[in-house]
């Protein structure tokens, strides 16, 4: 089997815990090198060891999930996303089957227990990972839970009658089993299949516990009480799950494409590169391309969070996810719908939960030990005190210890943990920054060194002409003699030059033209000798030139062998940038630190003037790597040290320090390859809000840990010293999940 990666969707997945269990038992499968199932997504990704097949690795899969979570229906993602792209084929009218055909062929191949056009109604989740969970955008109903309103009724009817005759007996175990049945049923099954410490089982001891006692109306009511708060917590965790992959509602549905001279609506999967769509005012584009036609206003929120359109023209770049505002816009396509930037985004947020943070880690392990500690904490319970203590009654502490049993299940954090990195995730990439995994979303809050490349992060990668000094000469005369004399050369400089002239050009006045490497020009110009260069072509030909303190490359120009001045031509400082390292200051990052290729006087000019701690110039790409690693060897604190670049040359830099960030890498596959952080807006200022974003979740993630374990904690100590009841622990159980699943949606704002 090759290494490629399995992607499998658990639909109707709503226990957290089980979902744990899943991914424990599939990494210990034979040729599963590692497995990561994201609860947020309901997606389990294997990553195979290249010694099996990957049919048998999905069967062997299926069984484990079959066993554990029986009502859970599994898909091979893979297949879905065929059968979909099957339906779009036959509706761009491309089937060659006739259409009652192809609906039974469609039909008969769906073997999923959905039809085809049901998977087609989901597809946009499906297809990006989103949850199978149908119930995910349904009400609660009358109908689903109809036995537990019957069961809820005859309890009330047994409480109002004695309570100690036969009859208000059989109705209290009557509502028991309506109420509770199926938690009965499930973890009986479940003992059978050897998993014993899950929560059906603890209640299920719990409520037949307090029958055993005597407590008839508290094993009924704390069983009721249970299942509407499992109802709430199962709402409340699908609708944060709806919350959070709602924001990655950023693909086009279709695409106008025109074919034969007719425009028609096709699914963006079916269009090849070269191919001509149209994207009409409204409409969100659908694939990466180049405006051939139009001009328009384009909303870039979705893929770069800001919230000013911005106006494009024909000749420029657009890329899927965009919404067009106002005009129309004629597009060649240039990649495929699977290399869109949309689709890298949504590939590289869905994955994001393989890579856990040690938190995740932390709780997945914590769960493991703290159930069946609290179990044999209760069993000690129920039978220590009656044999030790004097005149005391073993009911009484049966019953307190049925309440560590309620207590005992970790979903408020299993649940929540994963739930809150993901919104976090989701969060920040609302707002233009992408984070590869909820490690590095962890790691980013402890930052205490971060070091930037100079040119395309802090300054603008946009050669500009910014000063020009003449000596008896006149400046635009000065300007239109250096543009002509560079118009033969496609040096960034030279263009720079000819861009801030901005006439039209004839080159065919210039005769003896010389380009002379690494010093600069030599021709004659109406006749006139002119030489235009660096230092270098000045002493070469015993010019004597003005020394020049300006940021950026002097141009000098001679006429005649006589100086007439120079040119200062600069990389822009963005006017972001000076802001960004104030606020990272403010924030709590210690040092900042810029390495460049370029001179030192223009390095510690630009540092002087953003307020840079340090900075190394006249570096090449590998002395950044080398530079990188002392800087992480001198750090003395436990912070972490990022490195900020700009994605394209950087990626050997990015790769080597702590956490890597890319800024401006929209649309850069270099950039999202190389880097463990995605800065898509061209901006500074948005790693102090990815450190932001980092650091309120983590503290949501803490506040919920805390809480959670809290009231456990509280709830358990006030029921062995007789205190509290089963009410408490039910509320310690599903309540404290419900406001910790709650809690965890804010990180998305």
């Amino acid at each position: 089997m090759d290494k490629k990666e399995i992607k499998l969707i658990l639909s109707g997945l709503t226990c957290a815990n089980c979902a744990n269990k899943i991914e424990t038992k599939v990494n210990n499968l034979d040729g599963v090198k590692e497995a990561n199932l994201n609860f947020t997504t309901s997606t389990l990704i294997i990553e195979g060891d290249g010694s099996k097949e990957k049919n048998e690795i999905i069967i062997n899969a299926k069984e484990i999930i079959n066993k554990l979570e029986p009502e859970v229906k599994v898909y091979d993602k893979d297949e879905v996303k065929m059968e979909i792209k099957s339906i779009n084929t036959c509706k761009d009218g491309s089937c060659s089957l006739k259409n009652q055909d192809c609906k039974e062929s469609h039909n008969q191949r769906s073997n999923h227990g959905h039809t085809l056009h049901e998977h087609h109604s989901h597809s946009h989740e499906e297809t990006h990972g989103h949850s199978h969970d149908h119930s995910h955008s349904e009400p609660i109903t009358l109908k689903d839970n109809l036995r537990l309103i019957i069961g809820a009724i005859i309890f009330v009817v047994a409480i109002l009658l004695n309570r100690d005759s036969k009859l208000t007996i059989g109705l209290f175990v009557l509502s028991y089993l309506l109420i509770g049945g199926n938690v009965l049923l499930t973890a009986i099954k479940n003992i059978g299949r050897g998993e014993v410490f899950d929560e059906n089982f603890l209640m299920s001891v719990a409520t037949l516990g307090a029958f055993f006692i005597g407590e008839y109306p508290e094993g009924v009511a704390v069983m009721l009480f249970y299942e509407i708060g499992e109802l709430f917590q199962s709402y409340a965790v699908n609708k944060s799950r709806k919350s959070i992959t709602s924001l990655m509602n950023i693909r086009a549905d279709y695409a106008n494409v025109i074919r034969n001279e007719v425009e028609e609506k096709v699914n963006p999967e079916n269009i090849a590169i070269d191919e001509l769509i149209v994207v009409k005012p409204g409409e969100r584009v659908p694939l990466d391309g180049i405006i051939i036609e139009g001009k328009s206003f384009v909303d870039t929120s979705a893929l770069t969070g800001e919230s000013v359109p911005r106006e494009i023209t024909k000749g420029e770049e657009i890329l899927a996810g965009f919404i067009n505002t106002n005009g129309v816009l004629k597009i060649k396509v240039t990649k495929s719908f699977k290399e869109s930037t949309v689709s890298r985004i949504l590939e590289l947020v869905e994955n994001a939960s393989n890579k856990k943070a040690p938190t995740e880690k932390f709780i997945t392990k914590f769960a493991r030990y703290y159930t069946p500690v609290v179990v044999f904490s209760a069993i000690a319970l129920a039978v220590i005190p009656p044999l030790v203590l004097k005149d005391s009654s073993f009911n009484e502490w049966l019953s307190r210890a049925l309440i560590f049993l309620v207590v005992s299940c970790p979903c408020a954090l299993v649940v929540s943990i994963p739930l809150g990195l993901f919104a976090g995730i989701g969060g920040a990439s609302r707002k233009g920054i992408l984070v590869k995994g909820g490690n590095y979303l962890e790691a980013l809050k402890d930052i205490n060194t971060v070091v930037f490349d100079k040119t395309g992060t802090l300054t603008k990668g946009v050669f500009k002409v910014t000063e020009v000094n003449n000596i008896n000469i006149d400046k635009e005369e000065l300007l239109r003699i250096a543009a002509i004399s560079e118009s033969l050369s496609n040096h960034p400089i030279a263009q720079s030059i000819i861009m801030e002239y901005g006439k039209t050009i004839d080159s065919k006045v210039l005769s003896n033209y010389e380009e002379i490497s690494g010093h600069g020009v030599k021709t004659l110009l109406e006749g006139s000798e002119i030489l235009i260069g660096n230092y270098k072509m000045m002493e070469k030909y015993n010019i004597k030139y003005n020394k020049v303190n300006s940021i950026g490359t002097i141009v000098h120009v001679a006429i005649n062998n006589e100086y007439k001045g120079n040119i200062v031509i600069s990389d822009e400082i963005k006017e972001e940038s000076k802001e960004a390292i104030k606020a990272l200051k403010e924030i709590g990052v210690s040092e900042t630190v810029m390495l460049t290729g370029d001179n030192k006087t223009v390095a510690e000019k630009v540092a002087s003037l953003v307020n840079i701690d340090k900075v190394y110039s006249e570096l090449l790409p590998g002395d950044k790597v080398k530079k990188v690693e002392e800087i992480i060897k001198n750090n003395k604190s436990k912070g972490k040290v990022i490195f900020v670049g700009d994605g394209i040359n950087d990626a050997p830099v990015l790769a080597r320090a702590d956490i890597g960030v890319a800024m401006g890498g929209i649309g850069s596959d270099a950039a999202i390859e190389a880097a463990d952080v995605v800065l898509m807006k061209d901006n500074p200022e948005a790693l102090v809000s990815a450190i932001k974003v980092a650091r309120k979740t983590n503290k949501i993630l803490w506040q919920n840990i805390i809480f959670a374990l809290g009231i456990k904690i509280v709830v358990m100590i006030l029921g062995a010293i007789g205190i509290a009841n089963m009410w408490e622990a039910v509320f310690a159980d599903v309540g404290v999940t419900i406001i910790a699943v709650i809690n965890s949606t804010r990180c998305l704002k």
